[in-house]
């Protein structure tokens, strides 16, 4: 097992409110940058980003509670690593649940982008939605198994397939949904004079951004095949991670694109839907 079980949940709280703060942050700064904007899309992205935000912040909430719970409010009664034990805890899978919903979100965001920047084409949004479908059943049941769970039960015995199942799924979505988005940018502007200079900057931004998360999911696949209470540290602390991913990108391509005049000028008012890779990347990330 590794870290105990009490300790793992201490330092997960200690990491989730930190990211939170760095979240939160990000979050009013992307809130600043898209209200600026007129334009259809944003009306998408403010939403996806103030939910993302109320999931984290419940999550975070949970969590604190539980520490409450484990180490004040029953600490007399039961330890904490009993506690802490209990799957079947209407907190435990309440927790679950946000996590889940929280990262089919995230997940439906990236494949949005992925299909619009390669032309709307079903070739990726057939898959996506498959793969979107099949994780989002397969984080539910995660959540209803654990609600099914004897005090006996682990994590690691405990609908394990079905875990490694969400985690490589989530894994495997992020990773070609940045690698087909990051293709279509190099792809369309390689030929142009001076066009992929432009946007490196962007295109390292958007692989570092699906990188980061990926790193993250990673780790808690890895650590759950290990059989690590490690994971929870990991999970915890990856809540926020996709909020501040998803503010993140929005606010490096807003200021690498937006601040310079001449891409600027090349922006349409129809947006996303002129044949511009310009007008594509900048409205898919900043809503203009």
């Amino acid at each position: 097992m590794g870290i105990p079980l009490d300790k793992a949940s201490l330092l997960a709280l200690f990491l989730e409110a930190l990211f939170y703060g760095v979240f939160l942050t990000l979050y009013f700064l992307t809130l600043f940058v898209l209200l600026k904007n007129t334009s259809a899309n944003r009306q998408l992205l403010i939403p996806v980003a103030t939910v993302l935000l109320c999931m984290a912040t419940g999550h975070l909430i949970v969590d604190f509670v539980r520490i409450l719970e484990a180490f004040v409010f029953n600490a007399g009664t039961i330890s904490a690593n009993d506690y802490y034990s209990n799957l079947a805890s209407p907190l435990e899978y309440a927790k679950t649940a946000l996590y889940v919903t929280q990262t089919v979100l995230a997940d439906c965001v990236l494949v949005w982008r992925c299909y619009v920047l390669n032309h709307r084409s079903l070739f990726v949004a057939v898959p996506g939605l498959m793969v979107l479908s099949t994780n989002a059943v397969t984080g539910y049941i995660i959540v209803w198994s654990l609600s099914q769970a004897n005090s006996s039960s682990t994590v690691f015995t405990t609908a394990h397939s079905w875990i490694t199942t969400f985690f490589t799924l989530t894994m495997i979505t992020s990773v070609t949904c940045t690698s087909l988005i990051a293709w279509r940018i190099y792809h369309t502007r390689r030929f142009m004079s001076d066009g992929f200079a432009v946007y490196l900057p962007i295109l390292i931004v958007i692989v570092e951004s699906g990188a980061i998360y990926a790193t993250g999911v990673l780790s808690i696949l890895l650590a759950y095949l290990s059989g690590s209470n490690g994971q929870y540290t990991v999970l915890d602390a990856v809540s926020p991670i996709m909020g501040i991913v998803f503010c993140l990108t929005i606010l490096q391509v807003h200021f690498q694109i937006g601040s310079k005049s001449r891409i600027t000028r090349s922006i349409e008012p129809r947006g996303m839907n002129t044949g511009s890779s310009e007008s594509q990347v900048y409205a898919m990330w900043t809503g203009a």
